[in-house]
């Protein structure tokens, strides 16, 4: 069972006399929760991120129920010496993958993002693009229970940040915690279950609608069987669901989700029927 990640009262520095980057820090990270953070240059943005991945430790406060925790960094460093799949093999096996089982998951991973033919080049030589493909995939490896992005779509090709959203919603759809800062407002605009703004270190919920622009949404009419409920991953997937009629269902669902939501119903014990997909407004 995946486990709650509480931050409380939490604090960072950097030194016993610097200036505090983060102060009094609360936040409660549930399992299947999609969290965007924002923030100008300089608030603390990175810093957070960094203490929710476990790569910095608080200078105050306390951190329990860490989940198996995977992170993309703002910056990558490439120049290591390895190729990009030994370099992600190396990284599945650290994360406790069979040495088989994290070379299938590099290949599957750089074939998903459009990496496969860079597999045997060294990282030092990748382009940027490629090497923040690199990171990705070394996040991805293992099913991560908290998946936390520094500006991971950033150097990205259209392909590879639509991919990465779809990754995005399988994690959360299977029960994963995703934590992200993207500098586009749009990025999985209709999908974060929270979003918080880092203002002079301190942490705040946003809980007006203003801020980012919703992103598009899909209207899915799916039928299963009478007197049976949708699957439970749908509703960590779903932003509503409307049952017209018995065995009958309308779903709404960011348009950055409806690729993983259809895999879901139709790979479904028995598989539910897809009547329909289309933009909210047309099936009034």
């Amino acid at each position: 069972m995946q486990r709650e990640l509480r931050l409380d009262h939490v604090g960072r520095r950097y030194g016993p006399r610097g200036p505090w980057v983060l102060r009094g820090v609360d936040l409660s990270l549930a399992p299947g929760t999609l969290v965007r953070v924002e923030g100008a240059n300089g608030t603390g943005k990175s810093t957070l991120l960094r203490v929710l991945a476990g790569i910095d430790a608080p200078t105050e406060g306390r951190v329990t129920g860490r989940p198996r925790t995977a992170y993309v960094p703002e910056r990558f460093p490439p120049a290591l010496p390895f190729t990009a799949v030994r370099y992600l093999t190396h990284l599945g096996t650290v994360h406790g993958l069979s040495r088989r089982a994290a070379a299938h998951a590099a290949g599957q991973w750089l074939e998903r993002l459009g990496a496969a033919a860079y597999a045997g080049t060294p990282l030092a030589r990748l382009s940027k693009g490629s090497s923040q493909k690199v990171a990705v995939a070394q996040a991805l490896l293992a099913e991560p229970e908290l998946l936390v992005l520094d500006e991971a779509w950033t150097g990205l090709d259209a392909d590879a940040r639509a991919e990465l959203e779809r990754a995005v919603a399988e994690r959360t759809a299977s029960g994963g915690a995703v934590v992200f800062v993207d500098h586009d407002p749009r990025r999985l605009g209709d999908a974060p279950d929270a979003t918080y703004t880092v203002r002079e270190g301190t942490l705040h919920r946003r809980t007006d609608h203003t801020g980012a622009p919703a992103g598009p949404r899909v209207a899915v009419r799916v039928r299963g069987p009478v007197g049976g409920g949708l699957p439970a991953d749908v509703h960590r997937i779903v932003a509503s669901a409307e049952e017209t009629a018995p065995g009958a269902h309308l779903l709404t669902v960011p348009a950055s989700h409806s690729d993983v939501l259809l895999r879901t119903l139709l790979t479904a014990r028995p598989p539910w029927h897809v009547v329909s997909v289309h933009a909210p407004e047309e099936h009034r």
